[in-house]
């Protein structure tokens, strides 16, 4: 069931820029651009040499699709309400397409560190398609992490905020503003670009762990795997 927990307005009261609701007024989540996103880090993954990969190049892209095909299926167009099912898949989801790119990076490392590497270009490429696909993965973990998932923000029964936005702000213009999928997906970018958070600060400690650990994650594969693969050159 679906719950506001705290309305600091009337519904009379028009939203100003000091006077915000908590949590901010229903609204609905189109889950198709976490879906895309999902299939362009599985796709990004089958672009991978076969030696960063585990067993069969197929074996793990073969699982995720076969979960992404159940989670289309049985997820609604729109997200209005919570759906504990579809969540638990679209995790499980996310947890496999995560552990198999964390593989690529991990085998990636080693091959730098261990081997007599020539081929520059290669490893630009393969760092940069798992870098890519971290980005990817890491605005879903925050698009599920925040507030208690998308399905409580959808029906506007929010936990604690785990991010801070600027729209958040007091004096902000925006009152009833909602983050969607693509606000996730710009800070994922930016924390793996600059190691650190850029405009929106995590609140919860889960949200500072998930962040510190993308941003450990980006410099490794900028730091040491691109770097390395450009004296290569």
């Amino acid at each position: 069931m679906c719950r506001v927990r705290f309305a600091a307005m009337s519904v009379d009261t028009p939203a100003t820029a000091t006077e915000r609701q908590w949590p901010p007024p229903p609204k609905a989540e189109h889950l198709w651009p976490t879906q895309l996103a999902i299939a362009l880090a599985i796709a990004l993954q089958l672009l991978l040499p076969d030696r960063l990969t585990v067993g069969s190049k197929w074996i793990l892209p073969g699982l995720e699709l076969l979960l992404l095909g159940v989670l289309a299926a049985t997820s609604p167009l729109r997200l209005t309400t919570p759906h504990s099912r579809r969540r638990q898949l679209a995790l499980t989801v996310v947890v496999v397409v995560s552990i198999a790119n964390a593989i690529s990076l991990a085998l990636l490392a080693h091959f730098l560190l261990n081997h007599n590497v020539t081929n520059g270009h290669e490893l630009i490429i393969a760092g940069s398609l798992i870098w890519l696909s971290n980005v990817l993965l890491f605005s879903l973990w925050y698009w599920e992490l925040d507030r208690g998932g998308p399905g409580l923000r959808a029906c506007g029964a929010d936990e604690d905020p785990d991010f801070l936005f600027p729209q958040m702000a007091p004096d902000s213009p925006a009152p009833n503003w909602r983050p969607q999928f693509a606000d996730y997906l710009y800070v994922s970018l930016t924390n793996a670009i600059a190691f650190s958070p850029t405009d929106t600060m995590p609140l919860s400690v889960m949200a500072k762990f998930v962040m510190g650990l993308q941003s450990l994650i980006s410099l490794v594969t900028i730091g040491l795997v691109i770097s390395r693969a450009v004296n290569i050159l």
